[in-house]
């Protein structure tokens, strides 16, 4: 696993306005059937009522699983969702005297360390599957978080549009300042959106105290910076779901399996050189009005049937060693071997910091 290239120094000024709420795109506050949620009697399971789990906005299984949870386990499963990886954490971390809910999945290593040091999650203890341990947050001593899935931010280009064009693709981080492909490389904002973030993170390892040169050097390339992935993958990138004119696009490694040709094969590449690794945990939130039903929450999380289920419904890699893939993902997708990360104590030490200097020059 690739570390920083070149040391980064620590927060030098304290940032009143903390730009990482700036991710916060809604509350999760007063939302869903508060009542039922704390009176455990309300509920229709035999094991305690409802449990509450706490999402991102990209959270998906099939209702089958979702009901054979309830089932099985006696308890009843409400799910509230309240933005990506960083709004959730944002409105965890900002109401940790008062939970909005029993469990929650979908904080990320790029935003983990800031959960643990407002003491979000209580530790868990559970009988993880093999992977899962492996997956660990590093400084999370006390097993506060699961490892329920794993990806990587990465680079994808269009390679359907390069080839009509006879334009060799870009391959790495200092191709996509090359003026051959002035204009057509589209990312999500590192405030605004974790896979954003992720990229950010990706040039501060790779080019350490350099990174804001690399960042204009992009902007002075015509870099198209968007509020979120989907601004960016579904209507600005080339293969996404609109008219996009941008063939290069932040997006995941996972990517290429779901841009499929009709003859086996796939439109788009991850650029394996650009790659950062993403962890998503889920956690019993401390102080839940219904842990035991948060623990058994994390269980099924890490249970063969969700993990199997992964991949087709979030686009994910799961955390589980064994558990098998789609064949499409064996077949069009590839992993990097090397990808690019950061200490998560060097996140939680200079996240502000680093925000707000690269929000300076893009928001020019």
């Amino acid at each position: 696993m690739r570390r920083m290239r070149m040391h980064i120094h620590p927060t030098r000024t304290a940032v009143v306005a903390v730009l990482a709420l700036a991710v916060s795109g809604c509350s999760l506050v007063g939302t869903g059937d508060d009542e039922s949620a704390s009176d455990p009697a309300e509920g229709g399971g035999e094991a305690g009522g409802t449990v509450v789990l706490v999402t991102h906005d990209s959270f998906f299984l099939p209702e089958k699983l979702v009901k054979g949870f309830e089932r099985e386990s006696g308890y009843d499963l409400e799910q509230r969702a309240g933005g990506d990886a960083g709004a959730l954490t944002s409105q965890l971390v900002l109401n940790t005297d008062s939970p909005i809910g029993d469990v929650a999945f979908g904080v990320d290593n790029t935003f983990g360390s800031r959960a643990l040091e407002a003491d979000v999650f209580e530790p868990v203890d559970i009988d993880a599957p093999a992977g899962v341990e492996e997956n660990a947050l590093p400084g999370d001593d006390e097993g506060a978080l699961v490892a329920v899935d794993t990806g990587n931010v990465c680079v994808n280009v269009d390679t359907t549009w390069f080839a009509e064009r006879d334009l060799e693709a870009p391959e790495t981080l200092d191709d996509l300042t090359d003026p051959a492909y002035e204009g057509l490389f589209v990312t999500p904002g590192a405030t605004t959106s974790s896979p954003g973030f992720a990229f950010l993170l990706t040039t501060i390892a790779a080019y350490g105290d350099e990174w804001q040169g690399y960042w204009e050097d992009l902007l002075d390339n015509d870099t198209k910076v968007v509020k979120g992935w989907e601004d960016a993958y579904q209507v600005d990138f080339t293969q996404g779901g609109g008219k996009g004119d941008r063939p290069v696009v932040t997006s995941y490694d996972s990517s290429p399996a779901f841009t499929v040709d009709g003859e086996g094969g796939t439109t788009t590449r991850a650029l394996l050189d650009t790659c950062y690794e993403q962890v998503e945990y889920a956690g019993v939130l401390r102080g839940a009005d219904n842990p035991e039903g948060a623990r058994a929450v994390v269980e099924w999380l890490v249970s063969p049937e969700v993990q199997e289920a992964l991949p087709s419904s979030m686009y994910v890699y799961p955390a589980v060693e064994g558990t098998e893939l789609p064949a499409e993902w064996a077949d069009l997708t590839e992993r990097p071997s090397d990808p690019w990360s950061v200490d998560p104590d060097e996140i939680d030490a200079n996240r502000d910091e680093w925000l707000q200097e690269w929000n300076e020059p893009v928001s020019r």
